[in-house]
This record gives structure tokens, C-alpha cells and sequence, in this order.
């Protein structure tokens, strides 16, 4: 009996086809009429793509209208600003001297940080009771994992800026639960009875939730805090990325990554910042295991991404604008501009996974690639001196 590609039809397609059969008639048929009708039907299905790709850029710092004080400022780009960023959320936040981001949590994503500018100072509580103050300067980040209370204060005589990203694209940083917004809605009765302090003390204190809030100037010394009795936690909330990163380095740049094997409490989420020096390619590459979010850090570029059946978009960005690449889908990165293209990329996964274009091309028989492009075995056995990663 001959063998038809009906045969290695999944159930699923049969039973498509089955539908369009019945309407066509298609039984009456031949056998080779019937064939040609279903893959008629079959490549109808492909073509019939799930629309355009949709827009992956967004401009944090001139695309939210975010939060601005005296104190400070933050942009976020969260779901409701920048849809396509369902798994990862963002935020831009100054703080100026003296400033801090009070006391809070976050119940539904940890907190990462890289520091752009200044130096910041944090202090965080763990579920087993014992704290931690750290100071961070340039290219160090952070991490809290969701739930733990925490506090950001900007250090020294100058401002400070830093990029947060949170697991979560639906999380907001105005959503979250901040100490001043739960003791304004708590009756000074009932505050007094939990802290042992005289009810007319909270007569003072702010009536709202304060987010961002100024104070006096921090010394660099650290401070201690009101009760020495309280351990000081194990596990490290602070990793010196710039410095102690795992370094690739390429003809066109550089990438240093930080996954959960190098700090061990960033559980949640990868990091990894990248070079692009003028005129250099991020080669074409993905990721099967996490999402990607990328923040432009200076220069100027494109990425464009491909999402299957055809679909491939181009968008440029700058300084100050996020990308967002999905699960699986094929992306590269170009550096346009005259300067180094710099990126602080996130992926929500706590092991880095990278497939690249050219080593699944080389990792095949030369008379099988060939075959699929009309290249000579000469052309194709070429492939495998050329670089990879950025160039």
C-alpha cells in the first residue's frame, strides 16, 4: 500500500482537514486529487499568519509620565505602558541627595538594580529575621526577592540614578507597599499598641504614602541601626557586576553576564551587559529558555526580531529606551552610531541559554546545509570560519 503524507498527519491536523473534506466534497476524490487537496489545505494554514509582529521599543524616560518630585523621579514601563513586556518590568529612578525610596515590599516580583549614576545605599529584612546595609556605586546591582522589605537611599553629595527591573511585567512601582501609605490608614491607637510609642507621635507623620522622600544627607560611614541585636544576613544582596561578571570578549565588543551561579540570591532573573562597538553585530541568535529585556544605556542602534511565518521587524533605539524580545524568538542587534552601543539586558530565568545561528549551521553535514540554500560545499564549508558572538 502506498504511503501517503496523509499518514503522518497528526490527529489534530486530520481532524482540521476532516472539516475542510466535508465541505469540499473531498472523498470523492482520487487518491492523488485527495493529497493535492489536502496540501492545499495544509499550506492555506500556514500562510494564514497570526498578524504583524508587534512593537517591541518603548522610550522609559520620555514615555512615562511616571513619578516626579523634588526628592526624585521614576519611569516605569510596565504592562500598561509597554504591552509586549508581559514578563519584565521596568523602572528609571533618581534620587537626589539626602533623598531615599522609603521602606517597602514588593508581593508579586523580586527587585533587581544595576547603578548608573552616584551611589546608593540599601538596607533589607529577610523572612528569618536578620538584615543587611550595603553601599553600591557604579555597575553594581542588587536583588531582593519578592516579599522582602527594603529601603534605597542615594549617598554622598550628588544625585544617583539606577535602573530597577522586577519579574513581573504586570508589577508596578506605584502599587507597591510602602510603610508611610500603611501607617497613615492605621489609627494612631492601634500603632501605638504595636510599637510602644505615644499615640500623638503619629499625629505628625505623613498622610499619604510618600514614596520618595527627603532627609538628611547620608555619611558614607555606615550607620548603625536602632536595635544592634538584630543578626546581620547571610545571604548577599550585592554583586559587583562590572568587575566580577563572567567576561566573553569578541572583536566587536563584550558581554559580561551574572546568572544565579555567580549570585546565588538572584534567583529569579539573568544579567547581562553588553558592548557593541560602532558598526558591530550582535550575531543572530536566541533564547529557548527566557524572555529579554534590554536597556539602552548610551549610543544608538537597531534590533530587529524575527517571530516566525514571515514576520520580521526592524526598530532603532537610543539612550533611555527599552526593547523587549520574546521567548524563542530569532533577534540580532546593529551598533548605528558613531559611539559604543551600551545594554543592560534582563532575562527572566536564572540560567543564561543562548542558541546562535551560526554554530546551528555548523553543528550540521555540509551536504545537509547546502541543500537548503543552493550553496556550493565550498560556500557552505566556509561557514565555519566565520565569528560569532559580536563582530
Amino acid at each position: 500500500m502506498e504511503t501517503t503524507r496523509r499518514g503522518f498527519l497528526s490527529a489534530a491536523t486530520l481532524s482540521t482537514v476532516g472539516l475542510v473534506a466535508a465541505a469540499t466534497g473531498i472523498n470523492s476524490l482520487t487518491p492523488n486529487q485527495a493529497d493535492a487537496a489536502i496540501t492545499a489545505s495544509i499550506k492555506s494554514g500556514f500562510d494564514k499568519a497570526p498578524g504583524e509582529l508587534e512593537d517591541f521599543v518603548f522610550d522609559i524616560e520620555h514615555g512615562s509620565k511616571g513619578f516626579i518630585s523634588s526628592a526624585g523621579t521614576a519611569k516605569e514601563a510596565t504592562v500598561e505602558e509597554f504591552p509586549v513586556s508581559q514578563s519584565i518590568a521596568g523602572v528609571s529612578m533618581r534620587l537626589n541627595p539626602g533623598a531615599f525610596r522609603e521602606l517597602h515590599w514588593h508581593s508579586i516580583a523580586a527587585e533587581w538594580a544595576y547603578v548608573l549614576e552616584g551611589k546608593v545605599r540599601t538596607t533589607a529584612i529577610t523572612p528569618d529575621g536578620t538584615t543587611s546595609t550595603d553601599d553600591f556605586e557604579v555597575g553594581d546591582i542588587w536583588y531582593f526577592p519578592r516579599g522582602h522589605g527594603h529601603m534605597l537611599q542615594c549617598i554622598g553629595d550628588k544625585p544617583c540614578h539606577f535602573l530597577l527591573g522586577f519579574d513581573n511585567g504586570h508589577f508596578s512601582e506605584f502599587g507597591t507597599f510602602s510603610v508611610t501609605d500603611w501607617l497613615s490608614h492605621t489609627s494612631p491607637e492601634i500603632l501605638a499598641r504595636n510599637t510602644g510609642l505615644p499615640a500623638n507621635l503619629f499625629a505628625s507623620i505623613p498622610k499619604k504614602e510618600l514614596y520618595i522622600g527627603m532627609g538628611k544627607i547620608a555619611a558614607e560611614a555606615k550607620p548603625t541601626n536602632i536595635s544592634s541585636g538584630i543578626p546581620i544576613s547571610s545571604s548577599s544582596h550585592k554583586f559587583r557586576m562590572e568587575t566580577d561578571a563572567i567576561l566573553q570578549e569578541f572583536k566587536g565588543g563584550y558581554t559580561k553576564i551574572v546568572s544565579s551561579k555567580e549570585f546565588p540570591i538572584q534567583n529569579s532573573l539573568t544579567a547581562l551587559r553588553m558592548n557593541l562597538e560602532p558598526g558591530a553585530m550582535r550575531e543572530l541568535h536566541w533564547h529557548p529558555n527566557a524572555d529579554e529585556w534590554q536597556y539602552v544605556m548610551s549610543g544608538q542602534g537597531n534590533v530587529s526580531i524575527f517571530g516566525s511565518h514571515g514576520r520580521v521587524k526592524t526598530m532603532p533605539y537610543g539612550k533611555g529606551m527599552v526593547a523587549f524580545i520574546k521567548q524563542g524568538y530569532g533577534h540580532y542587534i546593529e551598533n548605528t552610531g558613531k559611539e559604543t552601543l551600551k545594554l543592560i539586558v534582563l532575562f527572566n530565568s536564572s540560567e543564561y541559554q543562548e542558541l546562535s545561528l551560526n554554530h546551528w549551521l555548523n553543528s550540521n553535514p555540509t551536504q545537509l546545509v547546502a541543500d537548503h540554500f543552493g550553496f556550493s560545499l565550498k560556500e557552505t564549508s566556509s561557514l565555519a570560519n566565520h565569528q560569532t558572538g559580536i563582530y
